[in-house]
């Protein structure tokens, strides 16, 4: 496609979304989404880091971990944890670095990697946690009524994409 100098871009950019989403259907809601999904992790992050000094991805790892019983295959925490994989590698090892994890072989093949909450790890997470939790509470789940927030599951779980990247 050729770009016209002088082209609208705005208008070339509405008929682009309107040739893949006939009717705009849904973007509102895609729109809201999003922006729901931004403010809230920021606000929770900057929160968590002002009353903790603890990053919101970096509580994610902990939470995950713990999740799990205190510890993961290096690949399956990447999996879950809400930071991109390439950035993964760099926050284990600062983590580690700071006393919060430990890095071991895994014993079932010796080549992968297992991540585990250490005592300090577990503490951190005894500190954040509560501060975490009561900022998804006050931010998400108090603006909403049950039945609102069983119908957001309902909906936002038939879209739950699969990220993982083989």
């Amino acid at each position: 496609m050729q770009i016209v100098p002088g082209t609208d871009v705005a208008e070339l950019f509405d008929r682009l979304v309107e040739d893949q989403v006939p009717g705009r259907r849904g973007l509102e809601a895609w729109r809201s989404m999003l922006r729901a999904h931004a403010t809230l992790m920021r606000r929770l992050d900057t929160d968590l880091e002002r009353e903790t000094g603890l990053a919101l991805a970096d509580f994610d790892v902990l939470a995950q971990l713990a999740a799990a019983h205190g510890e993961l295959r290096m690949t399956d925490l990447a999996d879950r944890a809400l930071i991109s994989r390439s950035g993964m590698s760099r926050r284990v090892a600062r983590l580690t670095n700071e006393g919060l994890l430990r890095r071991d072989k895994a014993d079932s093949d010796g080549r992968g990697v297992v991540v585990a909450l250490t005592e300090a790890g577990i503490a951190r997470l005894t500190q954040t946690a509560p501060v975490h939790a009561r900022g998804i509470s006050k931010l998400f789940v108090a603006q909403l009524d049950d039945q609102e927030l069983a119908l957001l599951e309902r909906a936002l779980d038939k879209v739950i994409v699969d990220c993982s990247f083989g």
